[in-house]
């Protein structure tokens, strides 16, 4: 069966152009409406998994994004993340967004009897209800969360539908498998397979984890101290030019750190991977009389330097320090390598506990399935320099075959389409929420964590 996606205004319709023997298969799939407000990011999607039961068996599937959306809080004022400023922003778009998904959910063979159709006002087509409802219950603000969650019991009370509240650090590990089946190719298969290695790096959080199933994660390292999300704006607020923090109108100061370092992108990189251990730990002086030493290298005891642990807050005090000496006439070419080598510095930081973890494994767990593939997943993702310093970092260290997975960079950043992805593939497991689910302001991946990772929430039910 030829299977094509035509475009009308502000909706995406699957029409079969000849039928085919493969006919059932397709009507054999799951739509959810997922919602996100974890943070400042208010977000709806709606995510169509096709062949959803076949997928089971056969890993091949494929998977529409009808509708995609998020609006980002105002937060500049405060250059930082306000709790009030964000949850009023989620209860002022997240009702117009759920408006405007709705009319892009896929349609539906009209039958009055039939309660699996959303007549829509004004709409001469039925669409198809979503089979249940995803949305963010933790880690996040709970504030913010709540506004979510509560909007979700509501949709799903009132269409009669499951609710799945999924983990918000476990849906940017399973980004990734989402993107490698989007499209009309009913013979993709999901990619990444398990067992993989997550980096999850975003403002709130910088965690290795090594993910072998769907629940059964185990966070390898984890901040000491800050999130690399957040080092990266405490260091561009410290290094930028104050004109340039104004002009921009935004908070994701990583992203101006970027652009700020490398105005011709790729090509001003020039940049040359530490074949060995204790070139990676040399401290590199520049012609400007300073240099930036690598987290955790210069230890009283030195034990530290091998410790699976992130840490960035000492990058952050040290850029400070530097920026402290001359202020506002530090020159712009000092101010450009500052950011280049501080990006450098934290992003080696992060590629040397991969390989670590790498080693680690190759000599505990020969009789394991071996790790082929490193996701990373998160804001700080996006950063094409973090992109060539792993690559670069992972091929002269020994492990050109691990694949690097990056999302795209509009679903590194919070999102709701990652939070649908998950949302049927914990539905797909068997899992849903009561609808007396709370928010999670800290909720583990990590099955041995305190809290009993993803599955020791609260609220579970078994399909």
């Amino acid at each position: 069966m030829l299977v094509c996606r035509r475009r009308y205004p502000g909706r995406s319709i699957w029409l079969s152009l000849k039928a085919s023997p493969h006919s059932a298969w397709r009507r054999r799939s799951l739509v959810t409406l997922a919602i996100e407000t974890s943070c400042d990011d208010t977000s709806v999607a709606v995510v169509e998994k096709h062949g959803a039961q076949v997928a089971l068996s056969s890993g091949t599937c494929a998977a529409t994004l009808h509708y995609h959306e998020r609006i980002t809080a105002d937060n500049s004022a405060f250059r930082g993340v306000h709790p009030l400023i964000s949850l009023d922003s989620h209860q002022k778009n997240l009702a117009s967004l759920l408006t405007k998904a709705l009319r892009c959910l896929p349609d539906a063979v009209v039958d009055p009897s039939d309660s699996s159709t959303v007549p829509m006002v004004g709409d001469t087509v039925a669409t198809k209800k979503p089979d249940f409802i995803t949305v963010t219950r933790g880690p996040g603000m709970r504030s913010s969360l709540s506004t979510g969650i509560d909007t979700a019991k509501g949709l799903a009370v009132a269409w009669q539908v499951p609710l799945v509240g999924v983990n918000h650090m476990q849906a940017h590990a399973l980004t990734p498998r989402l993107v490698s089946i989007l499209g009309n190719d009913v013979d993709k298969p999901i990619r990444p397979a398990f067992p993989f290695l997550s980096l999850l790096v975003s403002g709130g959080h910088t965690m290795l984890v090594q993910s072998k199933a769907l629940t059964d994660h185990s966070i390898l390292a984890t901040t000491s101290d800050i999130a690399i999300g957040d080092a990266m704006d405490k260091i561009a607020r410290s290094v930028l030019p104050a004109e340039t923090l104004e002009r921009s109108g935004e908070i994701m100061y990583g992203r101006l750190l970027e652009r700020f370092a490398f105005e011709h992108g790729l090509t001003d990189y020039n940049y040359h991977a530490p074949a060995r251990r204790a070139q990676e730990l040399e401290r590199r002086q520049t012609s400007w009389g300073w240099g930036l030493g690598a987290p955790l290298a210069e230890t009283r005891s030195g034990s530290k330097s091998k410790s699976m642990e992130f840490s960035f807050s000492g990058l952050d005090s040290s850029c400070r320090r530097i920026m402290g000496r001359s202020n506002d006439e530090t020159d712009m070419k000092e101010r450009i390598e500052l950011a280049q080598e501080a990006m450098r510095v934290a992003f080696e930081h992060l590629a040397s506990r991969v390989v670590m973890a790498l080693q680690n494994m190759q000599a505990v767990a020969e009789s394991e399935q071996p790790i082929s593939t490193l996701v990373v997943a998160g804001g700080v993702a996006s950063n094409m320099y973090l992109r060539a310093i792993l690559r670069a970092f992972l091929d002269i260290r020994g492990y050109s075959h691990i694949e690097l997975s990056f999302p795209p960079p509009s679903l590194c950043t919070d999102n709701a389409a990652m939070i649908a992805w998950t949302g049927i593939e914990m539905f797909e497991a068997g899992w849903q929420t009561a609808l007396s689910c709370r928010a999670l302001r800290k909720w583990s991946i990590d099955r041995e964590a305190s809290d009993g990772g993803i599955l020791g929430a609260q609220d579970w039910m078994r399909c």
